[in-house]
This record gives structure tokens, sequence and C-alpha cells, in this order.
């Protein structure tokens, strides 16, 4: 009988179109040439419940990482998913100067990549496997892919909301529990060294938390029209910003397949690191310590 890896290689050769429900579209197909003033209201409502009155105060930001793979998923795309280079991790940002490094670590070793914004460009990335660097394009892509990826996981319209965008708002969606509008946003530059990307912002009615972005997988060259998403939970006050403390990610096209759960185990803002502390092969100076554990703050 075949294995799980012959289903998902046979999905993944598949025609997409009868994968996906009649009666909904994974992403959005068309964008007006300009922002609706009810899509630019909902990204500033957003980001100003995520704190960002506080978060525009923060010039360094230092998180903890640690997450599960779910099995078979680094079968079909290796340099994108690298489960064993991909488990625990520390996240170092330079919120002004646009630079992300992150420090890996699995059961293959360590993984450093240094992901930096180029205005009006996809920016640059570097990548280093125990300390060799990486500079063949498939692993350079996946890093740059991953780097924006997370940001955007963990600072939604905070991120967002001083680009400029063409945005508009759609239906109304369902995220477990929360009632959310949608709101379609064109990326120039996109993810990753994507030239453009749209995505799709799940945006609850409530409270005016991020709940769930929806976006493209280019990176994937075994199914270049793969979609993803991820999804928000367990939201904590810190620093007087709102963070997500827990992703849950999966595959929605071409089949609907689960992929990464992970949680933040840590987080420090304004330490104090330079761009010279976070741009070798580790992290070096105020930039080198975990960030402090969330179970050892006090209650907020």
């Amino acid at each position: 009988m075949p294995d799980r890896r012959f289903w998902l290689r046979a999905a993944l050769a598949t025609p997409l179109a009868p994968l996906l429900p009649a009666c909904s579209s994974p992403l959005p197909v068309s964008l007006t040439a300009t922002t609706s003033s009810a899509a630019q209201s909902m990204l500033n409502e957003s980001a100003a419940a995520h704190g960002l009155a506080s978060f525009k105060k923060i010039d360094d930001l230092s998180v903890s990482y640690d997450g599960e793979w779910r099995a078979l998923i680094g079968k079909f795309e290796p340099a994108l998913v690298d489960p064993n280079f991909r488990g625990k991790s520390e996240e170092r940002l330079l919120l002004r100067e646009g630079l992300v490094a992150q420090s890996h670590r699995g059961t293959d070793g360590r993984k450093q990549v240094l992901r930096r914004a180029v205005a009006g460009s996809p920016g640059e990335v570097r990548v280093w496997f125990d300390g060799e660097e990486a500079r063949d394009p498939e692993r350079r892509r996946a890093a740059a892919l991953v780097a924006d990826s997370y940001a955007l996981f963990l600072l939604g319209p905070m991120l967002l909301v001083d680009r400029p965008l063409v945005m508009e708002l759609a239906e109304v969606e369902w995220v477990n529990e929360h009632a959310c509008d949608v709101l379609r946003v064109h990326l120039a530059p996109g993810l990753g060294f994507s030239r453009t990307d749209r995505i799709a912002l799940f945006i609850d009615r409530k409270e005016r938390l991020l709940r769930r972005v929806r976006f493209p997988l280019d990176e994937l060259q075994s199914a270049p029209d793969a979609i993803g998403e991820v999804e928000m939970h367990d939201h904590m006050t810190l620093h007087g910003v709102r963070w997500p403390t827990r992703f849950y990610q999966r595959l929605v096209r071409p089949i609907r397949l689960p992929l990464h759960d992970w949680h933040v185990i840590g987080l420090d803002v304004n330490r104090g690191f330079s761009a010279a502390d976070v741009s070798g092969v580790e992290f070096a100076g105020t930039a080198r310590a975990p960030a402090t554990p969330l179970a050892k703050r006090p209650a907020n």
C-alpha cells in the first residue's frame, strides 16, 4: 500500500483547483489601484490595538522560540522547512534598521541568518550552517522568506502600518471563535525575495487583533502555487504591546496539511545591541544571552 509520502507527492502534482472549496478564494485575486479609507482605518485600528504607540519606543527586540514540526513535512521542501536545523531559536530585531538576525538550533547543528531590508528592493540575506556560509540561491531564498514571515507573524499590523500599501476590505470570515474582517494587502516588495505578494490579514471584529495571516509560498519550487496560513493565539501584554505567543501554521493549497506549531518562550526589548553584535556567525555583546523567559516575568 502506498505510504503517506506517496499521497503527499501525488497531491502536490495534482491540478490545484479541484482541491479547493468552490465557494472560497484562498488569496485575493484582485485589488483596486488605490487603498480604500475603510481598509486603511482597519489597519490603523489593528496596529493601535496591538500597542503601536508603545511599539514605536522599541529600538531592539529579542525573542526566543521553541516549536515542533509535523511528521514528513521536511520531505517535500527541505530548504524551506529545514526542521533539523530549526528547533529552538533566538531572534534579534533592530526595528529602525530593518534588520532581523536568527540563531536556530536543531538535531543537525546550528543555523545563523542575517536578513537586512533595503528600500525599494527585496533586500539582502546571509546564511551560515555550523559557521559555514551557504551561497546557493535555494537556501538563501528560503532563509529570507522565513525571516520576513516570522517578523510579520509576530508584529502584524505594527510592521505594515507605515509602509505604502494597496489594501481593500473583503468578506467576514471566522478564525476559530473570532469573527474577522479580511484585509487584502498588496506588498511590494513581497516576502523574501518576491517582487510582490498578495496576502490576507484576518482582523477580529471585537478586539481588532490579528488572528490569521494567509500568504503565498512562492519559494516552494515543488509547488509554486502553494499557499500557507498562520494563526496567532495567546496574546500577552508586555512593554505596552500585545504580542501573540503561540502560532500554528498549515498548508492551505494544494492540500490542507498541518506544518508547524511554535511559541514564544522569552522576550526582551531595548537591550542596546548593535548591528555588529548580530551580523556574524553567532550573536555577540548584549545580543548574546537568551531572551528572558516569559515565566519569570511579573504579572502584567
